[in-house]
């Protein structure tokens, strides 16, 4: 594991990124709990910590867990679409570039054999993970995308809360189920 995260850590794929590539992740090989995102935005590139903004704010209330363990805590692992912060365009951030998840995606989840739970964030995070649902919207997608083994979820943004308004069955129905999910596979790792 540790070769394969100084690897990624070095990887200069996207040298020609606007800030420069500069990979941003969380890999364990203990960890139950993967969130699969779409890139670091233009904060966490700056800080070099992923999810360490409003919208890691939003998540790590979603989940339930404070920022010590959503940091500390080996059975949750963070591996986006993309590793570094793509630019940005007319809409917001630029979608992640394809040939990060091409060049470590495989490895990186090869490394992560203990893994119980996906939680799918936004788009491209569901193209990859689900091809099947490419052509669902984000709604229909959080709406029949749960299984035992993965959850959808609409990207945690501040950008998002138009979406939050107008779908509040998610904080009713989706919430308390992924809360107990992630207190449940941690409690297991603990023992």
């Amino acid at each position: 594991m540790d070769d394969l995260v100084s690897e990624m850590q070095a990887c200069m794929i996207c040298h020609d990124l606007p800030l420069g590539p500069k990979p941003i992740f969380k890999i364990n090989s203990k960890a139950k709990i993967l969130i699969a995102g779409q890139a670091p935005g233009r904060i966490t590139h700056a800080k070099g910590v992923p999810f360490d903004d409003p919208s890691g704010d939003r998540l790590r209330d979603w989940l339930g867990v404070d920022r010590d363990t959503f940091y500390n805590d080996p059975a949750i692992a963070i591996l986006p679409m993309g590793l570094c912060f793509p630019g940005t365009g007319k809409g917001g951030d630029l979608p992640p570039r394809p040939e990060c998840a091409i060049a470590w995606r495989g490895r990186a989840l090869a490394k992560m054999p203990r893994l119980e739970l996906t939680l799918i964030i936004g788009r491209y995070a569901i193209d990859w993970h689900l091809p099947e649902m490419a052509k669902l919207t984000v709604t229909k997608a959080v709406e029949m995308g749960k299984n035992d083994n993965q959850m959808i979820l609409p990207h945690p943004s501040p950008r998002n809360n138009r979406w939050l308004k107008q779908n509040p069955w998610f904080e009713v129905d989706v919430l308390p189920d992924l809360r107990a999910r992630i207190e449940r596979l941690r409690n297991q790792s603990c023992t």
